[in-house]
């Protein structure tokens, strides 16, 4: 097959295309991509654009199987015809989008974007192995991945992930050790993360992180280690609670510690009150309470404040409120609010009782 000067050559594949059997479809594709393959670095524009027509003239007629044997083909190609190349990694089937998605410089980060925004989670798993990826796409990977294609970002050493991105990324590593562990070899997760993540993780997955990183990340993380076992977890105990506490205990008796009256604390800012009210209400000791309410971990909060029978509305202004360096953000509180829904008093009275027994807040 000879490439023509002329658009000759897209009347008559119409022609092969509305008489042609679908084998014969499929040969003509394998046809025209040899051929492009061949000549195509060698091609100018406008030569490029007939191949372009072609080929989604083709690819629109033939079965999935043949699109995914062509998609593989073009996926590597820096020279590949740009519409072709997003024709394939729009379809909704992933063997046939997925190479496309994951190798092709034709596609830009608008068309990412877009794609990662609609498509389902095979996509953008897909995406996600993609190098170099912008800050851009992957913020929009982290809000709708689930874990799977989370790990596999996190894994993605060349992927650029904003600073929301981590905050996002290191708050779903909670209780998941792999994801932890794939975070914390990460060279770029900035120091503040780092702490926040080894502050969640066991002792077992920190021991494996100081074991295995590089030289120089093991060196800082063995640094934040220190600092973290170092930290005086008695600095709360300092604070004197002696007439809070009276005033809470008073309004317990006159039966007006609610929920009602833990929210207004907790607008105002009042957060010794709201640490004595939920002590009190959990009948556990005001320094624990105050250590995990001063602490970094937005998660741990919600147990007590289940335990407590406090509503979301409550504790979400308790999140939002908190005297914090950094406020929390809309993707941790989203999250936040999920695992409140899905957590059970008995399971946060029975892991609140653990706490007063042991005086121990859980890693």
């Amino acid at each position: 097959m000879a490439l023509q000067p002329d658009h000759s050559i897209i009347a008559e594949l119409e022609d092969a295309v509305r008489t042609g059997s679908p084998a014969e479809r499929v040969e003509t594709l394998r046809q025209v991509t040899n051929l492009f393959l061949h000549d195509g670095a060698r091609l100018n524009e406008e030569q490029v654009k007939i191949f372009d027509d072609v080929m989604c003239l083709l690819i629109a007629r033939v079965e999935s199987r043949a699109r995914a044997e062509f998609g593989k083909r073009l996926a590597p190609v820096a020279f590949a015809p740009p519409e072709v190349v997003q024709q394939l990694a729009w379809d909704d089937e992933i063997a046939v989008a997925g190479d496309v998605l994951t190798q092709s410089t034709r596609l830009n980060t608008s068309t990412l974007v877009e794609i990662a925004r609609k498509k389902g989670q095979d996509h953008l798993l897909a995406i996600s192995g993609r190098s170099d990826l912008p800050e851009a796409v992957t913020d929009v990977i982290i809000d709708r991945g689930e874990q799977k294609v989370i790990k596999k970002l996190a894994t993605n050493s060349s992927a650029r992930i904003s600073e929301a991105g981590y905050s996002g990324i290191v708050a779903r590593a909670g209780g998941d050790d792999e994801l932890t562990e794939i975070l914390g070899l990460r060279i770029d997760l900035p120091i503040k993360f780092l702490r926040d993540l080894l502050r969640r993780a066991s002792d077992a997955v920190r021991a494996r992180l100081a074991a295995i990183a590089s030289p120089e990340l093991r060196d800082e993380i063995k640094r934040v280690l220190q600092s973290i076992l170092g930290e005086d977890d008695d600095t709360s105990s300092a604070r004197d609670f002696s007439a809070v506490e009276k005033f809470i205990k008073l309004k317990k008796e006159l039966n007006e510690l609610d929920d009602a009256a833990v929210f207004l604390f907790a607008e105002a800012g009042k957060f010794d009150e709201v640490i004595v009210s939920l002590a009190v209400l959990n009948d556990a000791p005001i320094e624990m309470m105050a250590r995990l309410l001063d602490g970094p971990r937005a998660d741990l909060i919600l147990i007590p404040c289940r335990s407590a029978r406090l509503n979301w509305p409550s504790v979400e202004t308790i999140l939002r409120n908190r005297p914090m360096p950094a406020p929390i953000n809309a993707q941790t509180l989203a999250l936040a609010q999920r695992d409140y829904r899905k957590l059970s008093m008995e399971t946060a009275q029975r892991t609140v009782r653990f706490w007063r027994l042991h005086n121990k807040i859980g890693k």
